[in-house]
């Protein structure tokens, strides 16, 4: 009980505070600092905060849905209308800023506890709970990464801003955002420090394991660019942990067929309220609909037909079995989908083609699928690339996937969208790409917004 409540004395204080500054008087909270290795464990077993409430913002902004005038006008709150339209004004929601945050700074005090403590303890244990808040500081850092800073480009990712990073649970330490390059440079780092600590096999539904920080790194390594990196890591992720859903196993007639902690998920991680991308608010964008064949079955897994608008979709495959917040977790299908292009970026046909054959056919009705037998690179990486929009869709991968791929002519894209006549769109590499801060965090933490 005195832990738990520790706890929450903790999380009541990240309420009333910026990211960086307490109010002008601050309590005394030495008496509730946790301290011990079983402190530490109920810390990292707070899957509240440790795995749900991840920004979303990004996937708001992304071209995988539309809403209907209707639900613009009367369902979505001002935050979500001006997302929606890349309005870019002023904001003052913090929650999808600080949630990360907590997370982060939860695993700080683990750490920190793991450095200190004192007498005989458990070294396997103090191991293992090491890993896991490195892991979670890499996952947030990261989470936070794609939504709020520009696309890692290596010749401006010295130069550009990107997130504070917070090492250490002392919540009043000044704030300063770090370079683009040093923010990627300290995920690395973290998800490379847990793989080190982590387990092969993790009893504890939600926790990390060593498969689910090689896949970190292996989604990391492929939003930078670094292709070599981002197949050696995917490919070790899967030789610990391959398994794969067979679709044909499951009822597409069900509200949500797919179960939560599958045999995919590495890492289980849920976003903030998906808001205007809710089962009843996003309505699939038709093109990506008709990109599936008769005989996909994400068709109907993926899909539910709604009566209102007529001839529109709203998605129901969610992987945590829900339908008010998105995954955003790591999956075993993204990572075969990252050793496929990354293996077709680098010229390793053979394994591009056996990677992406063995997911996309799982997917499929039973022998009605036809493998993909492109040899040549530059023809087979947009059959991936697509492939990778219809598996990984409404799974907080699209607006990172925007942002990497407009570096690239080949790839880039306008979004555009209409509501009451009214047109809007979204230039490739547009700076709206790396969200606004909100201004509270910009005011009391004293730290540059982003570049407009």
């Amino acid at each position: 009980m005195k832990i738990v409540i520790s706890i929450c004395c903790i999380n009541m204080v990240l309420l009333f505070c910026s990211c960086s500054n307490f109010l002008e008087v601050k309590p005394d909270i030495k008496m509730v600092i946790p301290t011990n290795l079983d402190d530490a464990e109920l810390l990292l077993n707070d899957y509240s905060t440790m795995n749900t409430g991840y920004p979303i913002y990004g996937e708001w902004s992304a071209d995988e849905y539309y809403v209907s005038s209707q639900t613009f006008d009367g369902l979505l709150n001002f935050h979500q209308r001006n997302t929606y339209t890349w309005m870019d004004i002023v904001y003052d929601d913090i929650a999808q800023w600080q949630r990360p945050y907590k997370a982060i700074f939860n695993a700080n005090q683990v750490l920190e506890i793991v450095r200190n403590v004192q007498g005989n303890i458990d070294i396997g244990r103090s191991k293992n709970l090491s890993g896991i808040a490195y892991f979670y500081r890499a996952f947030a850092f990261q989470q936070l990464a794609e939504v709020f800073t520009p696309a890692y480009h290596i010749a401006t990712a010295q130069s550009e801003m990107g997130i504070p990073l917070r090492l250490a649970p002392a919540i009043d330490a000044p704030s300063v955002r770090a370079s683009v390059q040093e923010t990627y440079d300290q995920i690395i780092k973290d998800y490379k420090a847990a793989a080190a600590r982590l387990p092969i096999e993790e009893a504890i539904k939600g926790r990390p394991s060593k498969a689910s920080a090689y896949a970190g790194l292996a989604r990391t390594y492929l939003y930078i660019g670094n292709h070599d990196k981002a197949y050696d890591y995917a490919d070790s992720c899967l030789q610990l942990k391959g398994d794969l859903m067979d679709f044909n196993t499951l009822k597409g007639t069900s509200t949500l067929p797919i179960p939560k902690f599958n045999v995919e998920v590495l890492f289980a991680a849920v976003s903030a309220t998906a808001g205007p991308m809710s089962l009843n608010n996003g309505l699939v964008d038709s093109i990506l609909y008709r990109s599936y064949t008769d005989h996909d079955l994400r068709k109907s897994i993926f899909f539910r037909k709604n009566t209102v608008p007529l001839n529109s979709y709203g998605y129901k495959g969610s992987y945590d079995n829900a339908q008010a917040n998105l995954f955003v977790g790591l999956t075993t299908s993204e990572m075969y989908l990252i050793k496929a292009e990354a293996a077709a970026r680098t010229r390793k046909i053979d394994e591009a083609l056996q990677a992406l054959n063995k997911l996309i056919e799982k997917r499929f009705v039973k022998n009605q699928y036809i493998p993909v037998i492109e040899r040549n690179a530059t023809l087979l990486l947009p059959l991936i690339l697509q492939e990778r929009q219809k598996e990984l869709v409404f799974r907080g991968r699209r607006w990172s996937d925007l942002k990497r791929l407009n570096l690239d002519p080949q790839f880039q894209k306008t979004i555009k969208r209409e509501i009451n006549g009214v047109r809007y769109q979204l230039e490739p590499n547009s700076r709206k790409y790396a969200y606004r801060l909100p201004e509270i965090v910009v005011n009391n933490g004293n730290i540059p917004q982003n570049i407009r």
